[in-house]
C-alpha cells in the first residue's frame, strides 16, 4: 500500500540542531500529561460555558445550573473536575458555595482558544 506523501518528507535530511533544540524545550513527561489533561478537561462545552460564566465574577452552583439549564448535581460534577485542575476555586458563605476562576490565566487560555477559533 503506497504511503501518503502529503504528511511525510520526500527526502531524508535530518536537521540535528533543530531536533536537539526541540528536545531541550520539550516538556517533561509528567508536564505533558498534565497539559493534555488540562486541554481534555477544558474540551467539554459545558465546562467551557462554566468558565466563561465565571469570568464576570463568582456564581453559586444553583445559579450556574439555572444558566446551563441542567441539574445542580450535573453542575457540581463538572465543577469538581474543574476544581481538581485548579481551573476554579470555591468558598462557602453559610449554606451557599460560590465558585470563581482559579486565576486570570484560565480566562486568558479560554480567550486565546476563542481567538484561534474565530480566525
Amino acid at each position: 500500500m503506497p504511503q501518503d506523501t502529503a504528511e511525510t518528507c520526500l527526502c531524508r535530511i535530518i536537521h540535528e540542531e533543530r531536533v536537539a533544540r526541540a528536545q531541550q524545550i520539550n516538556l517533561l513527561a509528567g508536564e505533558t500529561r498534565e497539559l493534555a489533561q488540562l486541554f481534555k478537561t477544558m474540551g467539554d462545552p459545558t465546562r467551557l460555558k462554566i468558565l466563561l460564566a465565571l469570568e464576570d465574577g463568582e456564581m453559586c452552583v444553583c445559579d450556574l445550573a439555572a444558566f446551563l439549564e441542567v441539574s445542580e448535581s450535573a453542575v457540581s460534577h463538572q465543577l469538581r473536575l474543574l476544581r481538581q485542575l485548579n481551573l476554579v476555586a470555591n468558598r462557602r458563605e453559610g449554606p451557599v458555595l460560590y465558585y470563581r476562576l482559579g486565576d486570570r490565566n484560565v480566562s486568558r487560555l479560554v480567550h486565546l482558544g476563542q481567538s484561534c477559533v474565530r480566525e
